[in-house]
């Protein structure tokens, strides 16, 4: 055989004796950036609301005389522009009172615009159209963070005739996009920070230890040292060093991948009949069957009339029938190791979300549901 043809038939060889290494593998689960599971202690919101105004309606504002907040605060504006209408009987239909809120987000300076949510308070059928007046903005210690004036976005309507309504959406809440101008910071700084603790949204001493894990590995790579411990289930303590400067060490963190570790849980919506099965969800091999009975009562009253010349009455004579029909139910073998062992274990029954329901509460009650049962 020449050589070159030697070759080749060796290479085949190689190639079908070493064929299930060389196959490659399936696509690893995907991790999850730090920053989408944790939040940095300290970096938070605040909440902000307000009281004011809204003008320019049309026709569709509070009944003054129903919504005698809404009287007040007109006359309140009106005084303190001058004008005394405290004797006179207003009825305009053009204003209403509103409640208005926002998010300040953390480390938001003087002069910054957030955004605003406003939502009627009196009996006015819709906000289109309206403009807010000036309204401030306070948080949870009584002082003033922002000021919010402008046009209200409504998404919806309300037409009225004589014989017919129609309403879409919410027509008494809008939002004003860039509708409040920060005038007081919240005290504070990032550099101020005690410590750079992230905190888990959902907390579990597996995935405190993995993201611990995954910030010593980079650290180690970057810096030659750890900087991160766990500090319970729900926090990991992260060391500032002088080899980087805060804002970047934090956003780095923020950027490697874990993969959370979710306890087996089992929610159930008995309303809407949902069920959202957690993937360490385990069942003990049990044997289920499921059957449903259906009776029926029909009633069907008949009416019997006496005989000619017989001085007889007409009565009612009642009739009932009944009739009970009992689904043939599926014996089957439900257990595995995994979601989805389980998932086909259940679809082999054939059974509906309602049943499935009932089936998960009963094998939890017999103890072969190796998880937590949320009933909402």
């Amino acid at each position: 055989m020449p050589l070159p043809m030697r070759r080749l038939v060796l290479a085949l060889l190689a190639v079908l004796l070493a064929g299930p290494a060389l196959v490659p593998a399936g696509p690893a689960l995907a991790g999850t950036r730090i920053k989408d599971i944790a939040t940095l202690k300290g970096v938070r919101d605040n909440q902000l609301f307000g009281y004011g105004l809204v003008t320019g309606l049309q026709g569709t504002g509070d009944t003054l005389r129903n919504a005698q907040f809404t009287e007040q605060s007109l006359q309140s504006l009106l005084d303190r522009l001058g004008i005394n209408v405290r004797d006179a009987r207003l009825r305009t239909r053009n204003i209403a009172a509103v409640m208005v809120t926002a998010d300040l987000p953390p480390y938001t300076g003087t002069g910054s615009r957030i955004d605003v949510t406003v939502t009627s308070m009196g009996d006015a059928t819709s906000l289109r159209g309206g403009t807010l007046l000036m309204t401030p903005l306070t948080g949870g210690d009584g002082l003033v963070y922002a000021a919010a004036q402008g046009p209200l976005a409504v998404s919806g309507f309300n037409v009225q005739g004589q014989a017919e309504q129609l309403t879409q959406g919410v027509p008494t809440a809008g939002r004003i996009p860039n509708g409040a101008l920060i005038e007081r910071e919240v005290p504070g700084t990032f550099r101020e920070l005690p410590e750079l603790v992230f905190e888990l949204k959902n907390p579990d001493f597996k995935t405190a230890t993995l993201v611990a894990d995954a910030i010593n590995a980079w650290s180690m790579a970057r810096f030659r040292r750890r900087i991160a411990s766990p500090r319970d289930q729900r926090s990991v303590v992260v060391l500032r060093g002088r080899d980087a400067t805060q804002t970047r060490l934090v956003a780095e963190i923020g950027d490697l991948t874990v993969q959370p570790d979710i306890p087996a849980k089992v929610v159930v919506d008995q309303r809407t009949g949902t069920v959202v099965i957690g993937r360490n969800v385990q069942i003990s091999t049990v044997a289920v069957t499921h059957g449903n009975l259906t009776v029926r009562v029909t009633e069907t009253p008949e009416v019997a009339q006496p005989a000619p010349f017989s001085r007889g009455e007409t009565v009612v004579v009642p009739r009932t029938e009944v009739a009970a029909r009992e689904e043939q139910g599926k014996l089957a073998i439900v257990g595995g190791s995994d979601l989805q062992t389980l998932v086909r274990g259940l679809n082999s029954v054939g059974l509906k979300p309602t049943d499935i329901i009932a089936i998960l509460q009963a094998v939890k009650t017999a103890g072969a549901l190796q998880a937590e049962l949320v009933v909402q």
